[in-house]
């Protein structure tokens, strides 16, 4: 398939290039192209003749970005939108969410993804790092709705094994182009130390990188150094986990001590501000990341914590939750949250072929309707995109090559309605049961 993206702005995400009009060639999952209004005549004359072109696009002067990655995702969790709502996470867990996923099959789990995966196009979503039940039924969703998805481990004391989770790791890193696979747990938590102690000798196996969620609460944090006498991060990282790297989801009560453990182990600060913010769990201290120069990825977290799977309303909150956090409206800059929702998330989910637009890069591309209201006048487009984005927004969401959604139209081999159905049913089935 040979797709030409033109009379477009476009905005690379490459370090120090601003936003430029040109266009964008795509041949299968690649692009094979990037070029400035000034130096298509060139590229025109050497190649242009050369292609037949499957699709040529118009952009109308819109702009062209890479995808958003979503780095901390529990997709299947649509079940659970608005019904496990307004308690702390404690209660919110132990009370509402493990009872009711004891009553999901990997079936259900594969059509509740879908869902997620409808909403992730909308929001301009190309890449999901995601953590939940039966890894192979959600790989089975993403690779069938076209999605790209890093499946991580989500081993506790109540499900999986160290032995499932690497026959799922040394399964998905290579069965399929669209999913890949990293080492994880749930929690300090929910996880022994003997099992944890597990986790390690994988990492250390295979060089791997480890992630989980961690000093989420200041409640775990608490009841670790109760159990342990350190913190989370401090506690996991003598027992060897993050010798090869990681990331850890939430990161909102942290100390100094433990951002030494991410500088010095160049692990990934994975925020998550409206779960944060809705389970009342707190802020996340972004600015001292930025500091200590930690890279930060942003995440949704799952459709029953959050509610919503929309990165321009995160992206709104890490900056705004920042300034507010540190009493100074200077404290991060629009460009940096954008790099944080785009290239850190790809660096992040270890996607280092989607994090800009290149040539060689996947083609991953979103486009960024710039004639609505919200995005008028053009004074900055990070800063629009930062301050005044919406879902309303996304024109197109490019995967692999592949445009899964158009100007509200989705291309996922099935209907949106046939998807609602199912889902309907299931949840229906497990509220009932």
């Amino acid at each position: 398939m040979n797709i030409r993206l033109y009379n477009a702005r476009i905005l690379t995400m490459e370090k120090g290039r601003p936003v430029f009009r040109g266009e964008i060639w795509v041949k299968n999952d690649k692009i094979v192209c990037v070029a400035e209004q000034n130096e298509l005549q060139s590229e025109w004359k050497s190649d242009f003749p050369k292609i037949s072109w499957d699709i040529e696009m118009d952009c109308r002067d819109n702009l062209l970005m890479p995808g958003f990655k979503d780095a901390h995702t529990h997709s299947a969790m649509t079940f659970l939108r608005s019904y496990a709502d307004d308690v702390p996470l404690q209660t919110w867990l132990n009370e509402k969410v493990f009872p009711m996923e004891a009553k999901l099959t990997g079936e259900d789990i594969y059509e509740l993804t879908k869902l997620a995966v409808l909403e992730y196009l909308t929001s301009g979503i190309t890449s999901i790092f995601e953590m939940y039940l039966t890894p192979d039924t959600i790989a089975e969703a993403c690779i069938d709705m076209g999605m790209r998805c890093v499946l991580t481990g989500g081993l506790n004391n109540f499900s999986s094994s160290p032995e499932q989770m690497e026959e799922e790791y040394l399964k998905w890193n290579k069965q399929n182009p669209l999913i890949s696979y990293q080492l994880g747990f749930h929690a300090e938590y929910t996880c022994s130390k003997e099992l944890i102690y597990r986790v390690a000798q994988l990492a250390h196996k295979y060089h791997a990188p480890v992630y989980t969620h961690l000093a989420e609460t200041r409640k775990e944090v608490e009841e670790c150094k109760a159990r342990y006498g350190m913190t989370p991060a401090m506690f996991l990282d003598t027992m060897g986990v993050f010798e090869f790297g990681g990331g850890g989801y939430h990161c909102v009560h942290m100390t100094d001590e433990d951002m030494e453990v991410f500088r010095r182990r160049r692990m990934y600060a994975i925020t998550n501000p409206a779960s944060n913010l809705k389970l009342a769990s707190g802020i996340a201290p972004i600015a001292d990341f930025e500091k200590k120069k930690i890279p930060v990825a942003i995440g949704t977290d799952g459709p029953a914590s959050n509610n919503c799977l929309d990165m321009f309303r995160e992206m709104f909150l890490v900056s705004g939750l920042s300034k507010y956090r540190e009493e100074d409206a200077a404290s991060l800059d629009a460009m940096r949250v954008l790099r944080m929702a785009t290239v850190h998330g790809a660096k992040a989910m270890r996607l280092n072929k989607a994090d800009v637009l290149a040539k060689g890069k996947l083609a991953d591309i979103i486009m960024i309707d710039l004639h609505q209201p919200n995005m008028q006048p053009i004074h900055n487009i990070p800063k629009n995109l930062v301050y005044s984005g919406s879902k309303s927004n996304v024109l197109m969401t490019m995967i692999n090559g592949k445009i899964l959604y158009r100007n509200g139209e989705f291309n996922v081999g099935e209907s949106p309605e046939e998807i609602y159905a199912k889902c309907d049913r299931i949840v229906k089935r497990i509220i009932n049961a």
